[in-house]
């Protein structure tokens, strides 16, 4: 990733072409740098090539589980410290409570998460665990 100082990084693992657009098109607009890792090794060699400043997180996303996720990101000495962030179908109440038990620090509905992007991108939206 090896980017400028004061260049913030995202990392989004977001399979949703609708969110993965939007999420894209906003972190250019912002002057950020956004990745799409495919898998959970992905992720995690990349975050460990530099560390980023925003791990963004769908939790309906199929290539990985998201609870998995959590649960090794959180347990990282390294990648714990990154704010880790879920978005979900604001009808699966169960994922949410899962994903906060799992360590995420703010779990949105999806319409939040798509009305608040530019705040979540910018760092200044991240309230700890809703």
């Amino acid at each position: 990733m090896s980017q400028e100082p004061g260049i913030r990084t995202v990392i989004a693992a977001v399979d949703d072409m609708f969110f993965a657009s939007k999420i894209r098109a906003t972190a250019k607009a912002l002057g950020m740098v956004v990745n799409f890792p495919r898998t959970l090794a992905a992720l995690i060699s990349l975050a460990g090539d530099e560390l980023p400043d925003l791990f963004i997180v769908d939790l309906h996303n199929a290539r990985l589980n998201p609870i998995d996720l959590a649960t090794q990101l959180k347990s990282s000495e390294t990648l714990k410290s990154v704010p880790l962030l879920g978005f979900f179908s604001h009808v699966n109440v169960d994922l949410q409570r899962q994903a906060l038990a799992a360590g995420y620090d703010e779990v949105l509905p999806r319409s939040l998460f798509a009305r608040d992007l530019a705040n979540i991108l910018a760092g200044t939206s991240l309230n700890k665990k809703q």
